[in-house]
């Protein structure tokens, strides 16, 4: 395994080369108009099938009108839309509004699973920084500014997607796994007021800047990734596996090399120790996702119960929900189908790094299990051996089965996150 590309590439369809790393579609042309030429039918396709899927989920939303009976925070609002913000965006919103006062507050007699008050320190700063930012700036207020950086941010995630995946077999590679990433089951929360797109654009940039030798880069974005969600452990270790792998290679990279592989775990280490001394416990941030929402990493055996019950028709495990566990099944075992595929293309050691941990981190920890999808959103290396092979169709048909599979969309990745789990 290298963390160049000198192995990954060229592992595509024989007789179709890959685009060479990152090449100008002309040379002549300024850098605004290379980036509108490369970039433009990627984010034009990719806001098709995001617009269609979306208006899906709105028009399933209003005509069952189950959210109008639910309380703004847990599902239900006034309009459809303002489900988007409800459950983790009401959080979100919060941060944003009023700031942290992290606390272990226990639940006065209780027993059992659920044992300490939620508290909003559960949820990283960047996204709910970030939205009281443009809505400082833009007056849209906290619910339109979380919508606004997280369409935003999920147009930079899909270029991003596009970016990595020619790297591998060339644009049109790269146009199917964008158009892949818009209808994954998981991509209700791309277009919603949650931190998602705002990790996956981080995510994904951060890959491509350590597999082109961008290390300064690459440290910086994986330090604001560490703000943004907790898993972004997955990321940090990547970028520190690849940067090691580079050490031992060469020397005159030295600084470089360090500095971003020291950089790069601030944010995630700053923000843990932060709440672990305002609470009085450096454990504190894990406390309270465990006595608050139940979450907690087993080694997978929440996983491997619900795979077990679900298989012979049971639902009496926790936090059940039955059809968008079905999903979440699913989810698990294309995931499962799709890595041996990755890994046979060689993949630089940062994408291998990265997609393993974001998959032993899905799978192995006690949460809700029919949100799988969504925690398996940023394993977007995934994409890639699907998107070698769909570039083998034409044009017209690569879109009619995109634009199909995203109607569909509207309901296992919107309707069933939303409103028959808790996203």
């Amino acid at each position: 395994m290298s963390d160049t590309l000198t192995q990954g590439v060229g592992a595509g369809v024989p007789g179709d080369s890959p685009a060479p790393r990152d090449a100008p579609v002309d040379g002549r042309l300024p850098g605004l108009r290379r980036a509108v030429v490369r970039y433009g039918p990627v984010l034009a396709v990719y806001g098709v099938l995001k617009l269609v899927g979306f208006s899906v989920f709105m028009y399933l939303l209003d005509s069952a009108g189950d959210f109008r009976e639910k309380h703004p925070r847990f599902g239900g609002g006034a309009h459809a839309w303002d489900v988007l913000a409800s459950w983790d965006g009401w959080w979100y919103q919060q941060i944003a509004a009023h700031g942290y006062d992290p606390a272990l507050v226990p639940v006065p007699d209780a027993e059992g699973l659920i044992t300490l008050e939620g508290n909003s320190a559960a949820f990283f700063p960047l996204y709910p920084a970030v939205m009281r930012v443009v809505s400082e700036c833009t007056g849209l207020g906290l619910y339109g500014s979380g919508m606004l950086v997280s369409v935003v941010a999920s147009f930079v995630a899909a270029a991003g997607i596009h970016t990595v995946t020619a790297r591998f077999g060339g644009e049109r590679a790269g146009l199917a796994a964008a158009g892949l990433w818009a209808v994954w089951p998981g991509s209700g929360t791309e277009w919603s007021a949650y931190s998602e797109s705002l990790y996956v654009a981080l995510a994904v940039w951060t890959c491509h800047a350590v597999m082109s030798d961008r290390w300064l880069t690459a440290g910086v974005l994986a330090f604001s990734a560490g703000l943004n969600r907790p898993t972004a452990v997955a990321l940090i270790a990547a970028l520190t596996v690849a940067g090691l792998m580079a050490l031992h290679r060469r020397r005159e990279d030295f600084a470089r090399l360090w500095t971003a592989i020291l950089t790069a775990p601030l944010g995630l280490v700053g923000y843990l120790l932060w709440v672990g001394n305002r609470m009085g416990d450096l454990r504190g941030y894990f406390v309270l996702q465990t006595g608050a929402w139940g979450h907690t990493f087993d080694y997978g055996a929440h996983t491997l119960d619900v795979l077990t019950s679900v298989a012979v028709g049971r639902h009496d495990y926790v936090f059940a929900a039955p059809f968008e566990d079905v999903i979440g099944v699913l989810v698990v075992l294309l995931a499962a189908l799709l890595l041996p595929l990755l890994l046979r293309l060689r993949p630089p050691a940062v994408l291998v790094v990265y997609t393993l941990l974001t998959l032993v981190l899905a799978l192995g920890s006690r949460q809700i299990f029919g949100n799988v999808s969504r925690y398996l959103l940023p394993a977007f290396p995934l994409f890639i051996p699907p998107a070698l092979k769909l570039r083998r169709l034409g044009l017209p048909t690569l879109m009619a089965l995109l634009g199909i599979t995203a109607v569909a969309s509207g309901s296992y990745a919107g309707y069933a996150l939303f409103e028959l789990g808790v996203p």
